[in-house]
């Protein structure tokens, strides 16, 4: 019993470790286990984006030219 609880309470600590880092796990062509660091990739603030800054200046201001003619 006592046993089943350790498995269990590594297994979970396992995944929370797993998912809360950045990291990749998986199986090599020779059945080696091999982890990996993911790098983020992000484009934030771009011009042509709906969500960035000049976009959302682009639409208030065309929202405030319709409303006054």
């Amino acid at each position: 019993m006592m046993r089943k609880l350790v498995l269990i309470g590594a297994t979970v600590v396992g995944a929370v470790v797993l998912s809360a880092s950045p990291v990749s796990v998986k199986w090599s062509a020779e059945k080696n286990l091999s982890v990996s660091q993911d790098n983020a990739v992000a484009e934030i603030g771009r011009p042509g984006t709906p969500g960035s800054v000049a976009g959302v200046h682009r639409r208030a201001e065309r929202r405030a030219i319709r409303r006054g003619s």
